[in-house]
């Protein structure tokens, strides 16, 4: 009882936490060693503008099966519960297989690519190809999601860690073959390697949810449990997935935007790179609604802790960006091991000053939204990326279009303002949720 009263310890909140950083920290390091790998090959500036592109399309089709981990970590207590969300995930994973599929079909494609983004002929027709070689992609990411979710709850967030082993040895195993063996273009090279590394990962993590799966079908667990329905699902999972939907939609609305801007080859071959370097201390904001949802408790009696530890956690990161990027450090990452050139390093250090604060709202967001989570409270976290997409939108049009901009200042200043007015919104719907489900004790300590 002590312990109870006491909170979840912060020594206690890094451990768990821990695995899981390391999961998204090793996912985060994909996308510089893919650019660096692209960037050493023929035809760079074409070739990362291109598989920019890929991802942010493959992404954008993707999204709806992102939040299949937080659904699994909240929804699935038992077998039957296990049951029914794997039905969810399987049908939900073949649909957006089916939207890769639409997507690569040739006529869709150049109207997206040629059409709305207006991306030269050079770029265009690499990106058509990465496009169909990450078709399986969004479908494994739903399903290694899915078991993710399940090992989280489970406490077992280490074998998460060792899934993300299996995905970047894959990966690199694939790049490093086909460099080799294959004369391919680099955005075909890092597109096939990605769809490589996610597809062994999601059977890795199978294979290790085998244990957990075999104990709840036993019915080891002396709990009663509410039915999940189909209706339930649904209705928390809906507006999880039009989340996830309308918050990766930026990546395409923003290379739509940034294609018709000033400087626009230039700054969409260096937005991967910019984005690969922010993703590296973003993931440790990102996996941190993970730990929010398994950990804050039925009547949040754990949120003190986590606020306070989040808050150090974004201080820290934000502060480790601004050391790498406003001294020295930044031509080493960029031209050393990015590999871009000196004119492209030069240009990508603007617009990555002014997303320096970007790993501090993104752990106060995860945490806001885990809380949400934890309190099946979901409505309010499509209405938080609404309002998000929407600055985005504005400030990209008025940066890119009314004042000319360069494409890549535009994006930066768009994303940072999206984040802001992100995690603005969710602070009225989150301290509601706070003082009706979080105990009298909290409420004391806040007054």
């Amino acid at each position: 009882m002590e312990t109870e009263k006491k909170g979840l310890s912060y020594k206690q909140i890094f451990l768990f936490w821990l695995p899981l950083a390391s999961t998204w920290l090793m996912m985060a390091l994909e996308g510089p060693f893919l650019a660096a790998v692209i960037a050493r090959l023929a035809e760079p500036k074409y070739n990362l503008a291109a598989y920019g592109v890929a991802f942010s399309l493959a992404i954008l089709v993707e999204s709806p099966i992102i939040m299949l981990i937080s659904a699994s970590i909240a929804l699935v207590k038992n077998y039957a519960h296990y049951k029914k969300l794997f039905r969810f995930a399987l049908l939900l994973n073949g649909a957006i297989t089916l939207g890769m599929g639409v997507l690569a079909i040739p006529a869709v494609f150049c109207f997206i690519a040629e059409t709305l983004i207006q991306l030269p002929k050079e770029v265009s027709s690499l990106t058509y190809y990465a496009v169909i070689f990450l078709i399986p992609w969004p479908a494994a990411i739903g399903f290694r999601r899915f078991y993710q979710g399940i090992l989280i709850y489970h406490h077992q967030t280490n074998r998460v860690a060792w899934g993300t082993v299996v995905r970047l040895g894959a990966m690199s195993v694939a790049a490093v073959a086909l460099v080799t063996w294959r004369n391919l273009p680099g955005a075909h090279v890092a597109a096939l390697s990605l769809s490589a590394g996610v597809c062994a990962e999601a059977i890795a993590i199978r294979c290790m949810a085998e244990r957990v799966l075999k104990s709840l079908k036993a019915g080891q667990s002396t709990e009663a449990f509410p039915v999940l329905t189909y209706n339930k699902i649904i209705h928390f999972y809906t507006p999880l997935a039009i989340t996830s939907l309308l918050s990766f939609g930026s990546h395409p609305i923003v290379t739509f935007f940034v294609g018709q801007s000033s400087m626009a080859l230039e700054s969409l071959a260096v937005l991967p790179v910019i984005g690969s370097f922010l993703f590296l201390f973003r993931s440790f904001g990102i996996s941190y609604q993970e730990i929010v949802i398994a950990k804050t408790g039925e009547r949040f009696e754990n949120y003190l802790s986590l606020r306070n530890f989040g808050i150090a956690l974004g201080i820290v990161l934000s502060l480790l960006i601004g050391i790498i990027i406003f001294t020295p450090l930044n031509r080493i990452w960029y031209h050393t091991i990015s590999g871009l050139t000196n004119e492209l390093t030069v240009f990508a250090l603007a617009p990555t000053m002014i997303l320096v604060f970007t790993p501090f709202l993104e752990v106060w967001l995860s945490l806001q939204r885990g809380m949400l989570v934890n309190a099946h409270k979901t409505t309010p976290i499509t209405a938080g990326t609404v309002v998000e997409l929407c600055a985005i939108i504005l400030v990209m049009y008025i940066g890119a279009h009314l004042c000319s901009l360069i494409g890549a200042i535009a994006a930066s200043a768009a994303l940072l303002t999206g984040k802001i007015a992100a995690n603005v919104y969710l602070m009225r719907p989150g301290s509601k949720v706070l003082k009706y489900a979080a105990p009298k004790r909290y409420n004391d300590q806040t007054r």
